[in-house]
């Protein structure tokens, strides 16, 4: 019995009881069941409700995370898996992709936030798209930073750039603040408002940019321990810092000055009366 019961074909020699209402029997397995030798793993892992396979990787240094994915992406399209197996990312893969996905929400919400708190503050719907004008620069300062310095595109550069949208715009503020205070007060025009704004802000203007740049220039040069997480951050921050300084000058006044006129035709064209139609003569009696 003992050799029998060591064998896994003994399976088919049990029994199972099975009850009902009127009677009870036993029933062998071989007659509900087939048994067969063979290998199989030991243990069959799920994610949620379906059997999964988990493949891990390293990536091999000076690799972005981004290309490691992009690569996998590519390789599963390659392949051409049938539609019953499914891949997904899990762990940092997982929040890189879902961090990215969510990256254009917080921006457009980012700045639609900023427009409404500027429109409100100067009661035009006109000049907070003046503000936001100097954000491209910035952007732009801060991906070539990136590009240059070999540096990659990942969360906390994602950071840096959010980080960008309230710092870069406080020039442009500076200037159009001041011109729409001297239109209002002084009865200036626009050309002379913005031209005085440029005038006086120019020092604040470059006080505040560089107190900011030689803030991030140690996370941007700095070596140690945790380094390689704060780079990215201070990179963006003075790559978008001295675009925008560069740029924000020249194309401020021009943004203002077109919105300016802008305005001004549209607020004419409301304000212009309809043609005039005239009365119906009164009827003559004789």
């Amino acid at each position: 019995m003992g050799s029998l019961l060591a064998l896994p074909i003994s399976i088919a020699f049990l029994y199972s009881s099975i009850a009902s209402s009127q009677c009870s029997s036993a029933a062998a397995w071989s007659a509900i069941a087939s048994t067969s030798l063979s290998t199989t793993a030991m243990s069959v892992n799920h994610q949620g409700q379906f059997p999964s396979v988990t493949l891990s990787f390293n990536l091999s240094p000076g690799v972005a995370l981004g290309d490691a994915v992009r690569a996998i992406e590519d390789a599963e399209l390659t392949i051409h898996m049938p539609p019953s197996m499914i891949a997904a990312f899990q762990g940092t893969a997982q929040a890189f992709k879902a961090s990215f996905a969510n990256e254009p929400i917080l921006v457009a919400a980012a700045l639609i936030t900023v427009y409404i708190v500027l429109g409100v503050l100067y009661e035009s719907y006109v000049h907070p798209v003046t503000i936001l004008s100097t954000i491209p620069s910035a952007g732009i300062g801060a991906l070539l930073a990136l590009l240059f310095t070999g540096g990659q595109l990942d969360i906390i550069a994602i950071v840096g750039l959010l980080l960008l949208i309230g710092i870069v715009k406080k020039n442009a503020i500076l200037m159009v603040d001041f011109a729409i205070e001297a239109q209002r007060n002084d009865g200036v025009s626009p050309e002379d408002a913005i031209f005085r704004a440029g005038l006086l802000r120019f020092r604040p203007i470059l006080m505040t940019t560089f107190a900011a740049l030689f803030g991030a220039l140690p996370m941007a040069f700095g070596h140690g321990l945790g380094s390689e997480l704060r780079r990215p951050l201070g990179i963006t921050i003075v790559g978008g810092l001295i675009a925008s300084q560069a740029l924000s000058l020249y194309t401020t006044p021009v943004v203002y000055l077109v919105l300016e006129r802008w305005r001004r035709g549209h607020s004419r064209e409301r304000r212009a009366p309809g043609p005039k139609t005239a009365a119906p003569a009164a009827p003559v009696s004789a």
